[in-house]
């Protein structure tokens, strides 16, 4: 289990875990070493973290050469912010999450209607919001917001609702999704609601997408990604991260590759695009979890690696030069600073690097400063969501040593401040525009704007204003090879009309641009169906003739979407790709993606062909196959939720947001619970990582999972005054019996014998220490 930006524990053991060093000092004085006396004396420096006000916090930022760092809203005007969105008029409309933890007990927390959605405006035009409604308020732990047809989206857990918008007022609301942030805690549920270029919604922490058809909410499952925050590139690949990944992305568009439900990961997706997880604070931040290890701090008590990292952002405001375009942005709230990595696309995939070493895009010293979201401005300029908080540490995973910091340096008050600031370079005056007049015309014309900002706004009141008078403009700009951004745009905005044509569709799968094919594969897919799969699968066909190895498996996504209404006949092409690329990962997984429910048959055909079974698809296959009958066994043990429905329930809430609910574990976040040795063998083994944590690799049959496909480090619940012994033995009975697994039960004395053995140990266990 990991945690997560905003409420993580990774992210604020506030300036925890450097105090053993300061216990019983004047005893044990002499016997110290010059870098831990070094640090008793960095730690009395900085004893409390004063709350600072907005035009004080300014002062202590250190912002890259070249930029201004501008106070765009601040308390009282806004609250505890975690999320927000420009409206067409260029209007800030905020989440405020002012329930959360309200101290250290979390009291009340997921009860405490204190939440708001609220509307600032710059009255006076001064560049500073003067203005604040409050469009609903009342709402527990409110998390995301986005704009859709005539009110918007609006995620309260569990539940994810839409509500109308009667002229700045709440209208009816109604249930989109009930399950949408179902089980889990406040740092592991569905967050982000980003509209997608594709005008699909996308969340972070979620597998699922959705969007309104002939006024019907559909929702379709996609692939698993991120923690908290999600952004899209120009071409709508999607990118997010997880606490300790500094960016995580998509090699491809976001509606391929899910077909199969058996596929743990299809490769392209959840990729590592920034692999160098490194921060550089610019003041000493103990206040970090596990901060007492010397792999967590440097000697100057600075966190060496993201811990926190959260909300990033793909920058493409058109305000910065060529250098900052495309380039990621990324809050990193545990440290106080925000990143920036430089992305770079060659043969299909997207990589990246961090554009400094040794220091940041911005920083501050106020440990106060939680930059928690960033955004594209409607103006160009990059915007950060500041929480300005103490506590930003959920109770599900508070320690007693961290409550004693918190209160020690008094943390817990103030509480329901907040700060949104932008970015601009040097001396630049930015405006917010007015899209709300523009004529249709103005608007198609407004999809070639260089802030990507216009372009999505545009895109969205042209398809949500149902303007199918403009669709000749739109068809014109799609084979305008002047401008691609304009021509893609103006593609899924005839998609979103309902009004984009399989001929049309074709004529892009045929026109010579990888980019404009790729799109038009997306949108193909979301066609196939059983009247027109044939002719979809022979567009698929004059694709693989092409033979561009860019496209295959785009290509293979294409084939594989027609799988389920012409196997026949698709398998024959998906064997032609398996064969051909038998040791390319992207086009296996492509394929695989369509062979739901036949892939032993799939199996022994490709073995008539192909004995080798060291090729990647023949690996990936054979993985798939045992998921899958895992998965089927799995389904058939019924009673064992009922037997462990207190432990089940306990799981959901604690484990499941890194493990999964089927215990295969997430990629990039938790091993896998089903079939591990380490739940089904020895108590006192799996108790002492439970009480105490593990740390680093851990091995499961041949496989050893390490950063960054799962996170370092599963957190020690042994402290943790929200589980008694009892919750602790129902967690592992259920785990230990569910799925696949079958093994004796935990109980409460088994809990007991496991603290008296390990009793006074702070640091995690190790995968040697335990074996």
């Amino acid at each position: 289990m990991t945690f997560k930006p905003i409420f993580s524990c990774n992210q604020t053991l506030l300036l925890c875990l450097s105090l053993p060093f300061l216990f019983c000092v004047s005893c044990h004085e002499g016997t110290l070493s010059q870098a831990q006396k070094d640090s008793i004396a960095m730690r009395k420096a900085y004893p409390t973290s004063p709350a600072l006000s907005p035009q004080e916090s300014l002062k202590h930022f250190k912002l890259e050469k070249g930029f201004d760092i501008r106070l765009v809203a601040a308390e009282p005007v806004v609250q505890a912010p975690v999320a927000m969105r420009f409206d067409e008029k260029g209007r800030i409309w905020v989440v405020e999450m002012q329930g959360y933890m309200p101290d250290t007990a979390g009291t009340g927390e997921n009860a405490r209607p204190a939440g708001d959605i609220v509307i600032l405006e710059d009255k006076d035009h001064d560049g500073v919001m003067d203005h604040r409604k409050v469009f609903m308020d009342s709402l527990v732990l409110p998390r995301a917001i986005c704009f859709y047809g005539d009110g918007l989206l609006m995620a309260e857990p569990p539940k994810l609702w839409f509500v109308k918008n009667n002229h700045d007022t709440a209208g009816a609301k109604y249930v989109v999704d009930s399950q949408y942030a179902v089980g889990g805690n406040v740092e592991h549920q569905a967050n982000g609601l980003l509209r997608g270029l594709d005008n699909w919604i996308y969340s972070a922490n979620s597998t699922k997408r959705y969007r309104r058809i002939k006024g019907r909410w559909v929702t379709e499952r996609t692939h698993f990604r991120g923690q908290w925050g999600v952004s899209q590139d120009n071409y709508g690949r999607l990118f997010y991260n997880n606490n300790s990944a500094n960016l995580l992305g998509d090699y491809f568009l976001p509606g391929l590759g899910s077909l199969n439900p058996d596929q743990r990961h299809v490769s392209g997706y959840n990729e590592n695009i920034v692999p160098d997880n490194r921060t550089y604070p610019i003041h000493p931040t103990p206040g970090v979890n596990r901060g007492y290890q010397p792999s967590t701090l440097d000697d100057s008590l600075r966190l060496i690696n993201f811990t926190a990292a959260s909300g990033p952002v793909i920058y493409r405001g058109g305000a910065f030069g060529p250098s900052y375009e495309g380039n990621a942005f990324v809050g990193g709230p545990a440290a106080n600073l925000v990143k920036r990595d430089i992305l770079k696309e060659g043969d299909g995939h997207i990589s990246g690097k961090q554009a400094y070493q040794g220091r940041e895009f911005l920083a501050s010293d106020d440990e106060r400063f939680r930059p928690v979201s960033l955004y594209t401005g409607a103006d160009g300029a990059l915007y950060v969501v500041d929480m300005y908080r103490g506590i930003i540490q959920d109770v599900t995973y508070l320690t007693p040593y961290l409550k004693n910091e918190i209160v020690m340096r008094h943390l817990t008050h103030p509480l329901n401040r907040g700060r949104i600031y932008k970015i601009v370079l040097h001396g630049k005056s930015l405006s917010l525009p007015d899209l709300s007049h523009r004529s249709d015309k103005e608007l198609v014309d407004l999809l070639d704007n260089p802030n990507s900002w216009v372009r999505a706004t545009a895109q969205r009141l042209l398809v949500d204003g149902k303007k199918t008078n403009v669709q000749d403009l739109l068809r014109q700009k799609t084979k305008d090879d002047t401008s691609l951004l304009g021509r893609i745009h103006a593609f899924w905005a005839l998609e979103g009309l309902g009004v984009l044509t399989d001929k049309e569709i074709n004529y892009q799968l045929q026109s010579g641009n990888p980019l404009m094919q790729q799109q038009a594969v997306a949108a193909a897919v979301t066609r196939v169906n059983k009247h027109n799969a044939g002719r979809w699968l022979q567009s698929a066909k004059k694709l693989l003739e092409k033979k561009q190895r860019q496209l295959m498996p785009y290509t293979g996504f294409l084939i594989a979407a027609t799988a389920g209404y012409l196997p026949h006949q698709a398998d024959e092409l998906l064997m032609n790709l398996a064969l051909q690329y038998k040791n390319d990962p992207y086009v296996a997984d492509a394929v695989i993606s369509g062979l739901y429910h036949r892939e032993e048959k799939f199996s022994h055909q490709y073995a008539l062909h192909s004995s080798d079974t060291s090729a990647v698809f023949y690996k990936h296959l054979n993985s798939v196959i045992i998921s899958a009958r895992t998965r089927k066994a799995a389904l058939k043990n019924k009673k064992m939720k009922a037997k462990f429905a207190g432990g089940m329930h306990l799981f959901e809430t604690y484990c499941q947001g890194c493990h999964g609910d089927d215990g295969n574990g997430i990629r990039s976040l938790g091993a896998p619970l089903n079939g591990s040795p380490w739940v089904t063998g020895d108590k006192q083994r799996l108790l002492a990582i439970v009480l105490h944590g593990l740390t680093g690799p851990v091995k499961i049959g041949d496989k050893v999972y390490k950063k960054p496909e799962v996170s370092g480090e599963m957190p020690a619940f042994g402290q943790n005054d929200q589980l008694s012994d009892q919750d602790i033995a129902q967690i592992l009975s259920f785990i230990r019996n569910a799925w696949n697994n079958q093994a004796d039960t935990v109980n409460q004395a088994d809990v007991q014998q496991a603290r008296e053995a390990n009793k006074g140990r702070q640091n995690p266990f190790t995968l040697e220490e335990l074996k």
